[in-house]
């Protein structure tokens, strides 16, 4: 096995080996002699440097592809067998949520509309209790391969293929995003073609995910969340070493109105106030922690729910940790820039080109720091990739082939399936980079995308975990209506903003010391909204894209009471408590509304089943529902 320890010394051999190139002394060195003036490009250095990120990342995949012989059905395939150590785990849920995006993304955001998106690091404290408490104990109770076939269990099959069908939409579009933001900026700094990078990011993604398993995801990512955070503190480092003698970061960005945090305007139409990032954020971040099928899958490869908890932890820590350093880094380029902003002087087209651009003419004398700064773009993209191909062959095996399909998979050959799946989906995601590289900024894209299912989901999660009352209908029909208004939002909304109908407004920038420029500047002195720039605009096109995953939460949740209201609601005892939140459960039974027993909701359809309700217990009848609902031909066979 691949343990621990060889892993530590493989990431050491690998950060050795990029220092090899470029010690700290010669760094500075090189900076006092004036070498940043020379032409910048990729050198063999950091081909050698990116090349080995690479490499190493597949031949995780190849170990446990080819070695690993213990990887034959598809729960080992897809869980790892639950024997995955707490740490491992933790850098795995953190890596597949820091993703190129966030990378490219946040210094831009800090240096075009100042600090108060870094306030979603409030979200992160927030989201990991709520989690813990209120879904990560029903989630570890049940362990359900797919996290949508509790649909089945507390509302009906339709509900489940519903949820999952979202998901396979959602996450191929979010994948399609994460590999074109890091292939962008290779192509920046190499001049490659964009779409040749991006197809070699799908081909190491494509085989270590499909070769390897979720053991291979995990190790993986792992190493690559080194890689990532030694990439973000090197080029932050060095980014204030370059600085001119004297140069004052946190004035220059005061001075500018860059660091406020606490802009409490409550409308919604503000791109980002202290409402939107922390209660907007909560929403977005709870619909990554408590319902996406990726992180809940990660959160059965370990044994136990403690363990889960810790991981959380270390996740949410390691997520505020990436994004201050992040955030950081677009201080120092807005002192860097202040005088010149590369976008205005038109040195470069668009603003998710801003940091490739600032690494390569400040930094690509340097032999390696440029390729390791493409190696940590590149590990972020990754990680979040192959989770996603790992989770969607989950979702697709378990809802549909043996769900809906009925088809039932031989044990020997479930991880030949699951391997050939998350090909496919990569090859899906593949073609479709080639229309998210037309939809303008990456981060606000892929936000929106997420925003369009994730608060859907976690409302349905909602509505079966907190309301017993809430019925199959009404779950389907809020969950339909939230999905119509959020899609109609975000598609208006992009539609808009790419005809130049709404704009963003951005803090102040200048040209004052570019050469052979005006000297004019620019100065924003309104909040942060989206300016209507010709015809009025309908509402709802102007919101916020961070709210789009609490409006879908708030709608699934609502519309679906009324929907269960409407169409005659459950019987609070007829659900088996170990469907619904530990709270809940306390609550309820206190006021005598919850019949409280481990085979509770089997009462009443053991004859239909065929169940003997007293010889189950809870693990038992766990499989024997799933099995039902998997195969219901074969329960009436039995009648």
């Amino acid at each position: 096995m691949f343990r621990s320890n060889e892993y530590f010394r493989v990431s050491y051999f690998f950060i050795c080996f990029v220092w090899s190139f470029a010690s700290a002394e010669d760094i500075i060195t090189e900076a006092e002699d004036g070498h940043r003036d020379q032409e910048n490009g990729f050198s063999w250095a950091d081909y050698l440097v990116l090349g080995a990120m690479l490499v190493i990342s597949c031949g995780i995949g190849v170990f446990y592809g080819f070695f690993n012989k213990q990887q034959e059905s598809s729960d080992d395939f897809l869980l790892g067998g639950s024997s995955m150590g707490t740490f491992p785990m933790a850098m795995s849920l953190a890596a597949s949520f820091v993703t190129a995006i966030e990378l490219l993304g946040n210094p831009t955001e800090m240096y075009n509309h100042g600090l108060q998106f870094w306030m979603i690091c409030i979200a992160f404290l927030i989201v990991v209790p709520l989690t813990s408490t209120f879904y990560l104990p029903v989630f570890m109770k049940l362990r359900l391969t797919s996290s949508y076939e509790y649909f089945s269990l507390r509302f009906s099959p339709a509900t489940r293929y519903l949820a999952s069908g979202l998901y396979i939409f959602q996450m191929i579009l979010y994948t399609s995003v994460a590999v074109f933001a890091p292939a962008l900026a290779l192509s920046k700094v190499t001049g490659l073609n964009v779409y040749l990078a991006v197809t070699g990011v799908y081909i190491v993604c494509i085989f270590y995910a499909s070769q390897g398993g979720m053991k291979a995801v995990i190790i993986a990512d792992t190493f690559q969340a080194i890689i990532l955070i030694g990439s973000l503190i090197v080029i932050a480092w060095l980014g204030a070493e370059f600085l001119e003698p004297g140069s004052k970061i946190w004035l220059d960005n005061y001075l500018t109105n860059r660091l406020e945090i606490f802009n409490m305007d409550p409308a919604l139409t503000v791109r980002h106030s202290f409402w939107s990032v922390v209660v907007g954020g909560t929403f977005y971040w709870m619909t990554m922690f408590c319902s996406n099928q990726a992180s809940i899958q990660k959160y059965m490869s370990v044994q136990t729910i403690s363990q889960v908890r810790k991981a959380l932890w270390v996740s949410a820590l390691g997520l505020i940790f990436v994004y201050s350093i992040n955030f950081y880094t677009g201080m120092v380029m807005v002192t860097k820039y202040k005088d010149c902003d590369p976008q205005r002087s038109s040195k470069i087209e668009d603003p998710d080109e801003l940091l490739p651009y600032y690494v390569i003419t400040e930094m690509g004398h340097l032999k390696g720091i440029t390729g390791f700064f493409v190696a940590g773009i590149f590990a972020a993209s990754l990680g979040t990739v192959a989770s996603a191909l790992n989770s969607l062959s989950a979702v697709t095996m378990e809802d549909f082939i043996e769900g809906a399909l009925q088809k039932k998979i031989p044990k020997s050959k479930g991880a030949s399936w699951a391997k050939y799946i998350s090909i496919a989906y990569g090859a899906i995601s593949f073609i479709l980079v080639f229309v998210v590289a037309k939809l303008g900024s990456v981060m606000q894209v892929a936000i929106s995308f997420n925003g369009m299912v994730g608060g859907v989901t976690l409302g349905l999660f909602t509505l079966g975990m907190f309301f017993p009352w809430a019925n199959s209908k009404g779950a389907i029909f809020g969950s339909l209506v939230a999905v119509a208004v959020i899609t109609l939002m975000c598609i208006g909304q992009q539609i808009y903003i790419a005809e130049g109908h709404l704009q963003e407004e951005s803090m102040p920038t200048s040209i004052q010391g570019c050469d052979n420029m005006n000297s004019t500047l620019n100065i924003s002195i309104e909040p942060e909204t989206l300016i209507e720039m010709k015809d009025p605009i309908f509402f709802l096109y102007r919101i916020s894209y961070i709210w789009y995953s609490a409006f879908g939460f708030l709608i699934t949740v609502i519309m679906g009471l009324l929907g269960s209201f409407a169409t005659g609601m459950d019987d609070a005892k007829n659900i088996d408590d170990n469907l619904l939140s530990p709270p809940i459960q306390r609550y309820l039974s206190s006021k005598g509304k919850l019949k409280i027993s481990s085979k509770s909701n089997l009462a009443k359809d053991a004859k239909l089943k065929g169940i003997d309700n007293n010889s189950l217990d809870l693990k038992d009848e766990m499989i024997s529902r799933k099995e039902s609902f998997l195969n219901p031909e074969k329960q009436f066979e039995k009648v």
